[in-house]
């Protein structure tokens, strides 16, 4: 079952740290963002294999994008 992984915050990308097919656990970092000079890690709440990554470095997400999905 596919869940998406979604931005909680306008931010912007500064690094991507996931891949699609990639195993992660909880914990791990997807994607780095920085909102309001502040760095934000999104953190995998659960272990599984990301399907696919939906966004890449420099990208201006809102809240409720889709930041990626698992498998």
């Amino acid at each position: 079952m596919a869940e998406d992984v979604v931005a909680e915050i306008v931010a912007s990308v500064l690094e991507v740290r996931a891949s699609a097919g990639q195993q992660v656990d909880v914990g791990d970092t997807l994607v780095l963002l920085e909102s309001m000079k502040m760095e934000i890690p999104v953190l995998a709440e659960e272990p599984g294999i990301l399907a696919d990554v939906k966004v890449a470095v420099g990208d201006v997400i809102q809240a409720g994008d889709i930041i990626a999905v698992y498998e």
